[in-house]
């Protein structure tokens, strides 16, 4: 385009050059078969997002990935994370208007794909591999490693880049390793917090067990007091907890779910308000990308049923296997409910931890520092210095992080 020519709508876009891009296979055969088109545009448009998908997680990645997390960004972060959700809202969605061809109407234009395939979607890949998707749980695409499929240098050289860098999943780990409060010295959370579990099952369990006249009744109880007292202990004992981790059963390292656990349970205080808002997005992500696999698993076996697939895999039987929690980047933070007690059993924190997950005026500070002299008595108050808190227009902020 010449200096002189002046910038519109269609050149803006390139939409000489987009709108070209829909060669129908059946229509150079001899043939038009009309519903090939709405094939190409719906793959077509999926990519589209697919590269939008990887440009937002790209910039989140670049976000976490420094030495210490600006948290001034942390809305950046889940306005950006948020985008993603919604994008896969909508690819899931999408699947709607292609179930619109019948099995019928596929079946006219599929010989025309030859090898073709899904599989070979070099962004599709790209994602998983930068939110963190396991290589040694993936499932075998025709008993060989997915990269096979991928021939030219410059896929491959992305695909290795994708997996020399830290995924979402790692920096997410080292970022939670850092929860604020966990190593404070007048709150020790990982052990109030077994004493409140151990209280929890006492009351709720436990007690109504030993009351029960039903003999019958009364071991169905207790074990299920046994059974909750083992998964709780499958966290508290952390080298229990290495054990699952080692098996691929759990992927946070321990710190890092102490942390997401606290912040699970302390949500409602000012300053994990965002990183508890950001773990539900990482779970929304999750979440959605399995219904996304469960909807093409759903269209594949409608359009082809048993039917080998276009790119030699065993189609519909490949796809089912890949719907499962080997698949899922975040399965740890799903499992946080699993560990969570009442309001009323969640241990109070100390007056200076709560000050240092709220915002508050300087008066509030003082009357709390006054409050505070039953623990300076005891020798468990530290002196904060000025690096832990910034003192801006009268309001006392801290970062997550530190």
């Amino acid at each position: 385009m010449s200096k002189q020519e002046r910038l519109n709508y269609t050149t803006y876009l390139k939409l000489t050059d987009l709108l070209q891009c829909q060669e129908l296979c059946s229509e150079k055969a001899g043939a038009a078969i009309h519903d090939e088109h709405l094939f190409i545009i719906t793959h077509q448009a999926y990519e589209l997002w697919f590269k939008q998908m990887l440009y937002e997680i790209d910039s989140v990645r670049e976000v976490f990935n420094t030495k210490q997390m600006d948290e001034s960004k942390t809305l950046l972060v889940l306005s950006r994370l948020n985008r993603v959700v919604l994008i896969l809202k909508l690819l899931v969605d999408q699947f709607q208007i292609l179930e619109t061809m019948t099995p019928l109407d596929f079946i006219e234009f599929r010989t025309h794909l030859a090898t073709a395939s899904g599989f070979q979607s070099l962004q599709f890949r790209l994602i998983e591999n930068k939110l963190g998707v396991k290589e040694d749980t993936r499932i075998k695409y025709n008993q060989q490693h997915y990269m096979k499929v991928f021939n030219d240098p410059k896929s491959i050289r992305q695909l290795e880049d994708s997996l020399e860098s830290p995924s979402l999943l790692a920096l997410v780990e080292r970022w939670l390793e850092r929860t604020p409060g966990l190593g404070e010295r007048t709150f020790n959370f990982w052990s109030v917090f077994q004493q409140a579990v151990s209280r929890w099952l006492e009351d709720t369990i436990m007690t109504p067990a030993e009351e029960e006249v039903n003999p019958l009744q009364k071991e169905t109880m207790m074990q299920e007091y046994q059974k909750q007292k083992d998964s709780f202990q499958s966290i508290f004992d952390e080298s229990v907890y290495n054990g699952h981790r080692e098996r691929g059963e759990r992927r946070l390292s321990h710190k890092a779910f102490q942390g997401a656990l606290f912040i699970s349970l302390y949500r409602d205080e000012p300053r994990f308000n965002q990183p508890y808002k950001l773990i539900t997005l990482l779970m929304d992500i999750d979440s959605l990308m399995t219904k996304w696999r469960y909807n093409h698993v759903m269209m594949v076996q409608r359009m082809i049923g048993s039917k080998v697939g276009t790119g030699g895999s065993s189609g519909y039987q490949y796809l089912r296997s890949t719907i499962s929690d080997r698949y899922k980047v975040f399965l740890d933070l799903f499992n946080l409910s699993t560990y969570l007690v009442p309001r009323a059993y969640i241990p109070r924190l100390s007056s200076r931890l709560k000050r240092r997950l709220s915002v508050l005026s300087t008066d509030q500070l003082m009357d709390d520092i006054h409050g505070d002299e039953n623990e300076a008595a005891n020798g468990e108050r530290d002196s904060e210095s000025a690096d832990e808190r910034t003192l801006v227009d009268g309001v006392v902020s801290f970062s997550i992080g530190d």
